[in-house]
Parts: C-alpha cells; structure tokens; sequence
C-alpha cells in the first residue's frame, strides 16, 4: 500500500475534498522554510489541491518525494509531474509506495489526505509517517473537524497534538471543515526560526490583497448582527436593531489584520504591536532569569491593530498568565494588571513579550504553543480592545532605537538593535 491504513478519503457521510485554502495551510510549514529542504507528501493524486500547494512552495534548492494515494497511481503522478516543465520535474521525484521512501530524511512530511479512520488506525498512520522525519522536523496532518464525522481519528489527534503540537488552525471554508495540525515529536533548535518567514494564517478572512480580518473580528461581527435580526424580529417597529447592525462593521475593523513588510536584517528587533511607546527603561525581573532587562512598553489604542507579532525569530519555551487588575493600561498601575508572558529563546538569549489587559481589554489570546518556533514579524495572537504590549531584551545585547511618545508599526518598525 502506498499510504498508511489511518489516511482515508472518506468520512462517515461521504468524500473528504481538501480545498485550495486547506492545502494552503497543510503546507505552510514547507512553505515558510526559506533554506533548500527536503520534503515527503504522502496519499496524493495528480488533481490534488495539496500537491499544487506544494508545488507552488517549492523553492529552487528544495527536493519533494511524492507518493501516490492509489497503489497504481505513481505513473500518472510522474506524468503530471513532467508535464509542469523542467522546473518543477528537476524538483519533485514520484516513488511507487511509502517504502521506498528514505528514513529519516525530510524536514516537513505531509499527509495529502484526511485522516478520519479509527484511535488505532489514526494512531498508526502518524507512527508510520513519524519515522520519516529529520530531528526537529514537523509532520503536517488534516482531520475532519465536524463533530460525529470520524470513528475515533479527531480525539487521537486531538490526543497527539496536546503532547507534540506546535500549531493547529480549523479551515472552515473546505467541504466539511477541516481542522490541521502540525506535530514535532523531537525538539527543534531556536536557531531553526532564522529560517523561516512568518506561517500562513488561513483564520484570518482576506478582504483585500494587503488586510486581512482575523477570525475573532469575523465572530464579533456575526454576533453583532444576529443580535440585530434577532432584536428586528422581537421588535419590528423599533429602530432598536440599528445599533448592533450599526456596530458590526467597527467592530470587525478592529480585528483587522494588515499584511506587513518585515526587515530582512538580522540584527533587528521589530515592534510587537502597533501603538504609542509608553516607555523604554532598564529593569530586573526574576522570573525571566538574572540580569538586567531592557523593556520597551507599547500602548495600544482601540484606534490601533491589535494582532500581536514575534519581535524576533525564536522558539516558544514558554507562555504563563499572571493574574492582576483592569487598569488604563497608559496608568503606571497597569504594571501589575492580568498579563500573559510569551518566552523565547533566540540565538542572542531569552526575549519575553508581555499581553497585558486594559481597562476595556479583558481577553488575551496566545496561539503559539510551547515548542512552536516563530519567525520575527509572525502573528502569535491579539488581545482584545484597548491594552498594551511590553517586550523585554537582555539589556547587554541590544540598544533601543525608540522613546516615549514614539508611534511603532508592529513587525515593521525596528525598536531595538542587536549589538
């Protein structure tokens, strides 16, 4: 067989379709390596969306293996191959099953098809492609993500994903929604972030070629606006139902989520959220280890995007909530308001970013497991309404470039240098 027995195409109530945008996102972790790579797909056909994404991935020191879903299939695949042009034919090689496969050779091994078989079968089919995977390196897996529509392979990689995952995202535009996940089972060095660009998001809805609005802002947006139908059939001669109706736009641009230009050069440390700069000072904090720390505190306005980024490429080492107030977060108080502390640890040493809470701000979310690498600029979450974001450097390595009252663009702007 050239696939493992926990890979199939069909759920309970029929086919399983992976769409353009969910092979987009079972890519992104070949996509977002810049260095040549090594890569193994397994259980594709020639029309599959997931091996065009993987295709379009490829750079021009890349090698791609590819296995066919169907035990006969490799001849179509090779024809389909050749038939993209020497480029891609110079770059992607077709082998008959999975065991002609080298051991232990690809940074990124992805499963082509849905898993929705059995805990065992499931179980099995990761173990299968697992020993495919160079250290450090990710296995890319797809399960159907509508309840009741596997026997068993959601709550396996569910499972799975809260021993060794370092990101998952649910593709709800596919046909059923989808939900991918990507698994490290042996540790990967931080040094492996400088590698890599920031992943793609497929949460965030795109409204034009450079914004994007994140999945939060599409919610709150639905919310408003069924409270608005709800309220016009409650009340149909009140004007009541123009509020929420009226709200569900600000409300969406809030969550908006611009595409931005990160600086290439290494020595760069980049702002972690849009804002003012409240303050750049020198302090000691325990908790992040002995020395002295340089922090640079951004306020965050309502005015202001509010999806938080990487200042540097590091690995997540990591993340704990503090608890605490609501204060104004332009008050000094709102030093010891609710925060989240996201860890890294980078080539030039520990570097923490802080989520604190506002007065209206009361929800922090993180999607940046322990264990995820991230490059500088990435998108590791947001935090709901008026807050501030502080990101603290070890303050023998790296000299600020910013002061009070200056207006940062986060994963854009250069805040700090390395020495």
């Amino acid at each position: 067989m050239t696939q493992s027995p926990a890979v199939r195409t069909t759920g309970r109530s029929g086919p399983v379709r992976i769409g353009e945008r969910a092979a987009r996102t079972l890519v992104s972790e070949l996509a977002r390596i810049n260095d040549p790579k090594a890569a193994l797909l397994v259980g594709v056909g020639p029309e599959s969306a997931v091996l065009a994404a993987a295709i379009e991935a490829l750079l021009p020191g890349d090698r791609l293996t590819v296995v066919p879903a169907e035990p006969l299939g490799a001849a179509a695949l090779r024809a389909h191959v050749t038939a993209q042009g020497g480029w891609v034919a110079d770059r992607v090689s077709v082998i008959d099953s999975l065991a002609e496969a080298k051991a232990e050779a690809a940074e990124v091994v992805i499963a082509g098809e849905v898993f929705s078989g059995t805990t065992e079968e499931t179980r099995s089919g990761i173990e299968g492609l697992a020993k495919y995977l160079s250290n450090g390196a990710v296995l890319s897996v797809a399960t159907i993500a509508t309840p009741g529509r596997t026997t068993g392979a959601a709550a396996e990689l569910a499972r799975q994903d809260a021993l060794y995952g370092v990101g998952a995202d649910l593709v709800l535009r596919n046909n059923p929604p989808v939900r991918v996940y990507r698994l490290r089972f042996t540790p990967a060095s931080p040094a492996r972030a400088d590698r890599l660009t920031p992943a793609h998001r497929p949460s965030s809805v795109p409204l034009t070629r450079g914004m994007h609005i994140d999945s939060n802002g599409v919610a709150a947006a639905g919310i408003a606006l069924g409270l608005a139908a709800l309220t016009r059939v409650a009340r149909p001669s009140s004007k009541l139902w123009l509020l929420p109706a009226l709200a569900a736009g600000p409300v969406a641009a809030f969550f908006r989520d611009p595409e931005r230009d990160v600086p290439e050069d290494p020595t760069a440390v980049v702002a972690s959220a849009d804002g003012k700069v409240l303050s750049v000072q020198r302090l000691h904090d325990e908790r992040f280890g002995d020395g002295e720390w340089l922090r640079v505190a951004v306020f965050l306005s309502v005015l202001d995007v509010h999806v938080n980024r990487a200042p540097v490429a590091g690995k997540v080492v990591d993340y704990f909530v503090a608890d605490g107030g609501f204060v104004n977060a332009m008050k000094p108080d709102a030093e010891h308001n609710v925060a989240a502390y996201t860890v890294l640890d980078t080539a030039r040493g520990t570097v923490v970013v802080a989520q604190r809470t506002g007065l209206i701000a009361r929800r922090i979310v993180q999607r940046a497991p322990i264990g995820a690498l991230l490059a500088k600029g990435e998108r590791f979450g947001l935090i709901r309404f008026g807050s501030r974001t502080d990101v603290y450097l070890p303050a023998e390595a790296a000299d600020p470039l910013v002061g009070p009252g200056d207006k940062v663009v986060g994963g854009s702007t250069v805040i700090a240098r390395w020495r």
